[in-house]
């Protein structure tokens, strides 16, 4: 049964029906918001006693444990008697509420709030309306005098007053600034010290046409800040206050984007009149937009991959072998993450590229051949195509051949996607992105040049290099800023969350909560190839790195790499011999990002059920990366030092260290 936990009012438990669970008492909802609070960490029954009880009395710990007993029959009704739980469960000295992400309505909440961060202003309307509405009042509402609930409900309370602010923001950015008037009112009402939401709802009514009401506010604004606080308005309503005196263009964002707005429709409508409908311009002209598409963000990127797809169909039917390459090979979209997003079009991509090549007259159009195989290079990543490599040291060749800069920087994108033949290459990697931050500063590519830094921040992260790994995220991340690229952000907040774990200085629950936060950017963001398992196996190397079990909860999402993390799994629920019979079916890992992770997660399980022959193999695999640290290279998690991994290998296998 899926249990659905609400905090945002009074605590409250649902069936997967939607019927209330009934929760007993005031103690029982205490005990169960206490380990929500935990956040799935494990809190001593002894602390438990001290939250309930401001002077626990006698027998308080064996009250806590009849509380549990009860919550569990409550959320857990058709377990058998005398199994484990798997929800509420035991661990170590205390309990520990396993729920689900999705399943508290907090953490709900923390999700959408900041993927609509990222996501394009009618979509982050769409989510953060969904978002508040999950709100029954106070957070954790009976427990508003607990010293261990106080923590959460301000910073709770704090979140949601963003999400307010960044809901107005939305309808602003859609020209709905009237429809942003009466929740911002209620919003300065309730808060009158938040002097964005002074500005927020200044700038709505004079965008609705109240001038004078806009004014009014600030003076509102600048009285309660004046008399109640001794303080005077800060520069940003001292300068909107000026600017709607003088009636400043930029707070008309028409006016401000008029111009823009006005040479788009006209190009496009001299467009249309100059091109006939059916003209083969038309098509390669498409591509160009599409590429520009695909890094404006999430759905940007989703769009682009679809049509992507349909132009390179409707090239083929017209039978133009150039037309074709032309159209193929302008996608020079920058890619960092190894696995394909949608390994079936990429395989139709590939398709087409290959019968496109066969089909360009013998030693002729070199660059359009270069573009064919570097797409070929690029879309065969993550497979044991034997095209892939072959691919990419010709496109390297011709474009070196020909001096052309962007034509290099998409042939060494292609380079970098073969480059995991073996473990042990981030030195080699390290070199092709210190190529291209070099190629594309000194020629203005600056995708490029971001998808360089990305590469060196993976590279010197696998080295442990981290002081240099900073620098590139924050070169990233600035370049990103300035170019509107933000897909960029994503690997630099997971990188972070990343640099936390490696680093060993920050707790482990800290470190989890930069995990969660950095995947909840991946929602919408247009790459399930990334997103897909992801989160629950950066917190699998977090739990391993810490020497606990891997997370046993059988409704985990591991996505691709489930065959992997099995064993591990079924170690921790004590099922040898299955653990023991699913490593001998783990195939070997993919030969990308996680290639020296996974291989180190087999040798986990080898290890622990005494596989000898997966033992060597893990071995003989591994050895290259001896210097590096696993999974880092991924610039996503980690499992320690390669070299720790080898060593317990040799010692089970006898070998010298």
């Amino acid at each position: 049964m899926q249990v659905v936990f609400g905090v945002l009012g009074p605590v409250a438990a649902w069936d997967g029906e939607g019927d209330a669970i009934a929760l007993k008492g005031p103690r029982h909802r205490a005990v169960l918001a206490r380990l929500i609070v935990a956040r799935r960490r494990v809190v001593p029954v002894t602390r438990l006693a001290e939250d309930l009880w401001a002077d626990p009395p006698p027998g308080a710990v064996g009250a806590v444990r009849t509380f549990v007993a009860a919550l569990r029959r409550a959320l857990e009704p058709q377990r058998p008697p005398r199994t484990a739980a798997r929800l509420l469960v035991t661990e170590g000295p205390g309990y520990a509420l396993r729920a689900e992400p999705g399943a508290v309505d907090a953490w709900r909440f923390e999700q959408a709030v900041s993927a609509a961060a990222t996501l394009p202003a009618e979509d982050a309307l769409a989510r953060l309306r969904e978002a508040l509405g999950w709100w029954r009042g106070p957070a954790y509402a009976e427990f508003a005098d607990e010293a261990w609930a106080r923590t959460e409900r301000s910073r709770l309370a704090e979140l949601r007053l963003q999400a307010v602010e960044r809901l107005a923001e939305a309808r602003l950015v859609l020209g709905l600034p009237a429809e942003a008037v009466p929740d911002l009112d209620a919003h300065v009402a309730e808060h009158p010290w938040r002097e964005d939401a002074w500005r927020l709802l200044a700038l709505a009514l004079y965008r609705a046409g109240r001038q004078g009401d806009a004014l009014a506010v600030l003076r509102r604004a600048r009285t309660l800040l004046v008399e109640q606080l001794g303080v005077d308005p800060g520069p940003g309503l001292r300068r909107l206050e000026g600017d709607i005196l003088n009636h400043a263009a930029h707070l008309d964002p028409a006016a401000a984007a008029g111009a823009a707005d006005r040479v788009w429709a006209q190009a496009a409508a001299a467009y249309d009149r100059a091109v006939p409908s059916g003209a083969r311009a038309r098509l390669e002209s498409t591509v160009g937009l599409l590429r520009d598409l695909a890094v404006t963000g999430g759905g940007g990127l989703e769009a682009a991959r679809r049509h992507r797809v349909a132009a390179v169909a409707a090239a083929q039917e017209m039978g133009d072998a150039q037309l074709t390459a032309r159209v193929i090979g302008a996608y020079d979209v920058p890619a960092i993450w190894t696995r394909s997003d949608d390994p079936e079009q990429a395989a139709q991509i590939v398709a087409a590229a290959e019968r496109t090549l066969s089909a360009l007259p013998p030693g002729t159009h070199q660059a359009a051949r270069a573009r064919l195989l570097a797409t070929i290079a690029l879309e065969s990543r993550g497979t044991r195509a034997g095209r892939g490599p072959q691919a990419a040291r010709q496109a390297e060749e011709i474009a070196r051949g020909l001096d052309d800069p962007g034509l290099l920087a998409f042939a060494l994108n292609g380079v970098f996607m073969q480059t995991f033949h073996r473990a042990g290459l981030a030195p080699r990697r390290d070199e092709i992105g210190a190529e291209l931050v070099a190629l594309s500063a000194r020629h203005g590519l600056v995708t490029f040049e971001v998808l360089g830094h990305l590469i060196r921040l993976q590279a010197r992260s696998a080295l442990a290099d981290f002081p240099a790994a900073d620098r590139h995220a924050a070169a990233a991340d600035h370049l990103a800023g300035r170019h509107e690229l933000p897909l960029a952000g994503v690997f630099a907040q997971w990188y972070r969350a990343l640099r936390l774990a490696a680093t060993g200085r920050a707790p482990a629950a800290e470190v989890e909560a930069a995990y969660r936060d950095a995947a909840a950017r991946l929602d919408g963001a247009g790459m399930p190839g990334l997103r897909c398992g992801v989160l629950p196996l950066a917190l699998l190397c977090l739990r391993l790195r810490h020497a606990r079990p891997a997370q046993a909860d059988e409704h985990t999402d591991w996505g691709p790499y489930e065959p992997w993390v099995r064993p591990l799994v079924l170690l921790a629920q004590e099922r040898r011999g299955e653990a023991a019979a699913a490593l001998r079916r783990v195939p070997d890992p993919p030969r990308d990002l996680l290639f020296e992770a996974l291989w180190c997660l087999a040798a986990r399980a080898a290890l622990a059920v005494g596989d000898r022959e997966t033992m060597e193999r893990a071995h003989t695999e591994l050895a290259p990366a001896a210097a590096e640290l696993a999974g880092a290279g991924s610039g996503l998690l980690t499992l320690g030092p390669v070299s720790e991994h080898l060593g317990d290998l040799a010692a089970a296998l006898r070998r010298p260290r």
